[in-house]
C-alpha cells in the first residue's frame, strides 16, 4: 500500500547532485518534509481562495486573450489582406508563430517521457507544469493552421472520418494536412499522458474534497483509484508505455513540421539539416519557457522546497548543450551554402547576416548562441533571477530563428523586380500577443483546479539523499 496521498514510488534515477565539500548526495526536495506536509503544502493551493495577483495576472492574460480573438474575427470578416503578406512574401507572422509555439511544446514531452525512461528523478519537481505547458502550446499553435485555412468553419475537413463527400479527399502532399496530423497526434497522447499521470493526485482530490459537487468530479476523475499494490503495479506499467509512445512524437512531430520547409525548392529551405535541426531548437526553447513559468510559480506559490535551485540548474545544462546545438546548425547551414557553389543559396544566406534583415538575424545569434553561454558559470546557474532573464531572452531569440528562416528566404525572389519588404500588420501582432494570453489563461486556470506539482511523485523521492 503506497503511503497516505498515492506516493509514486517511480523506479530509480541517476544521482541529483554531490555536495562538494561533504561529498554527500544532496536531496531533490528541501526542508526535510513529511509525507503529510507535501500533501498539504501542494494540494491546498488547489482549495483556497485565489490571490490578488493571480486575479490581477489572470485579468491581464485575458483581456490578451480577447485582443486575438478581435484580431482572429478580423481576419475572417476581411479576409487575409489584414496582414502585410505580398506576392514575394506569403508565409510571414503566422507560420512564424505556428512553428514558435509547436517548439515550446516540446519540453513537456522531453521532461515527461524521455527523462522518466532514461531514470532522471529530477523531473519529478516540474514534470506535471511542463506537461500543462505543452498541451497549451499545442493549442495555441494549432489556431494558425486553423486561421491559415481561410474557411476556419471548416478545419474539420482535414480529419480522417467517414464522409458522404464522395472522392473529395484532402491534399495528401500538402504540408498543411502534414500539420494538421501532427499536431493532433501529438495533443491527444500528451494529453492522454499528462491525465494519466494526474490520476493519483486527483484521487487525493477526491479525498480531501469538502463538497459534494468536488467530490463527485474527482471521484469520476479519479477512474476509482484505490491505491492497492495492483493499482500501482497496473499505473506503472501504463505510464511506462505511453512514456514509450510519447518519445519518438518529440522527433516526429517537429521533423513534420521542418518539411513543410525542406521539401521545398525554395534556396533557404531545402536543407537536409532541418529536421534534427529544428527538434533540438524546439527543446532549446520549450525549456527556457519551462523555466520562465517555473520560476515565477515557484516565488509566487511558494515552492521553492520542491523546485529548487538544483533543479534549475539541471535544465539549464540542457539549455547549454542544445543552445551549442543549435550555434552549429547555423554555422553548418552557412559552411554548406558555400560548399554546395549554388548562387543563390549563397545569396540567401549572405543577405540574412547583411541584408534589410540583419537585425533579425544578429539577434538571433546573440539570444540563441551567446546568452547561453553565461550559463557556464555555475553563479548565473543557480540565481533564479539570472536564469530568468536569459530564458526570455533564448525565447526571444528562437522566434527571431523562425522569422530568419521564413522572411528572410522569401522576400528577395530570383527577380530583383520581385523583392519586396514584409512588415506585420497590427491585426498579425495582435493575433500573436493573442496566443500568448490563450496560453498564460489556461496556464493560470491549471494553477488553480490542479496541483501544479506531481506530489505522488514528488513523494517517490522524498527520501532521496536525505539522513
Amino acid at each position: 500500500m503506497a503511503p497516505e496521498g498515492t506516493a509514486h514510488a517511480l523506479p530509480g534515477a541517476l544521482e541529483p547532485g554531490v555536495d562538494p565539500h561533504y561529498g554527500h548526495v544532496l536531496p531533490l526536495i528541501d526542508g526535510n518534509k513529511s509525507y503529510a506536509q507535501v500533501t498539504e503544502e501542494v494540494f491546498s493551493t488547489t482549495e483556497r481562495r485565489p490571490p490578488l495577483r493571480w486575479w490581477l495576472a489572470f485579468a491581464a492574460a485575458f483581456a490578451m486573450l480577447l485582443l486575438g480573438v478581435w484580431a482572429v474575427s478580423q481576419t475572417i470578416r476581411l479576409g487575409i489582406g489584414t496582414w502585410g503578406l505580398n506576392r514575394t512574401v506569403g508565409w510571414a507572422f503566422d507560420i512564424t508563430n505556428f512553428v514558435f509555439w509547436v517548439g515550446i511544446g516540446h519540453a513537456g514531452t522531453l521532461i515527461s517521457a524521455i527523462l522518466f525512461l532514461f531514470r532522471q528523478q529530477w523531473r519529478t519537481s516540474i514534470n506535471r507544469a511542463a506537461e500543462a505547458m505543452t498541451i497549451f502550446a499545442v493549442m495555441c499553435a494549432a489556431t494558425f493552421p486553423i486561421i491559415h485555412m481561410g474557411r476556419p468553419w471548416l478545419a474539420f475537413w482535414p480529419l480522417p472520418y467517414p464522409n458522404d463527400r464522395g472522392p473529395l479527399w484532402v491534399n495528401f502532399k500538402s504540408p498543411l494536412l502534414w500539420d494538421v496530423f501532427a499536431i493532433s497526434t501529438y495533443f491527444t497522447i500528451s494529453l492522454t499522458f499528462w491525465y494519466i499521470g494526474l490520476v493519483p493526485d486527483l484521487a487525493t482530490m477526491r479525498d480531501r474534497a469538502r463538497t459534494r459537487v468536488r467530490k463527485a468530479v474527482f471521484s469520476i476523475l479519479s477512474l476509482g483509484w484505490n491505491g492497492s499494490n495492483r493499482t500501482w503495479s497496473r499505473y506503472e506499467t501504463v505510464y511506462m508505455l505511453l512514456a514509450g509512445l510519447s518519445t519518438p512524437l518529440v522527433v516526429s512531430v517537429h521533423t513534420i513540421v521542418s518539411m513543410d520547409f525542406a521539401t521545398s525548392v525554395i534556396p533557404g529551405w531545402h536543407a537536409t539539416i532541418f529536421p534534427p535541426y529544428f527538434v533540438v531548437g524546439a527543446v532549446f526553447s520549450g525549456f527556457a519557457m519551462v523555466l520562465t513559468l517555473m520560476i515565477i510559480a515557484r516565488k509566487v506559490m511558494g515552492l521553492e522546497d520542491y523546485i529548487t535551485a538544483r533543479h534549475l540548474e539541471a535544465m539549464t545544462k540542457v539549455i547549454i548543450a542544445t543552445g551549442m546545438i543549435v550555434g552549429m546548425a547555423y554555422a553548418t547551414e552557412f559552411f554548406i551554402a558555400w560548399y554546395s557553389g549554388n548562387p543563390f543559396e549563397k545569396y540567401v544566406f549572405l543577405n540574412r547576416a547583411l541584408g534589410p534583415y540583419q537585425w533579425a538575424y544578429w539577434s538571433m545569434v546573440a539570444c540563441n548562441v551567446l546568452s547561453p553561454q553565461f550559463f557556464w558559470f555555475k553563479k548565473v546557474r543557480t540565481t533564479p533571477w539570472m536564469i530568468f532573464v536569459l530564458s526570455i531572452f533564448v525565447n526571444i531569440g528562437m522566434w527571431f530563428e523562425r522569422f530568419v528562416i521564413i522572411v528572410t528566404s522569401l522576400h528577395r525572389d530570383y527577380l530583383p523586380s520581385s523583392w519586396a519588404l514584409y512588415r506585420p500588420t497590427f491585426i498579425e501582432v495582435a493575433t500573436f500577443i493573442g496566443s500568448f494570453g490563450l496560453f498564460f489563461t489556461c496556464f493560470l486556470v491549471f494553477t488553480r483546479l490542479l496541483p501544479v506539482i506531481a506530489a505522488s511523485e514528488v513523494k517517490g523521492v522524498l527520501k532521496h539523499g536525505q539522513h
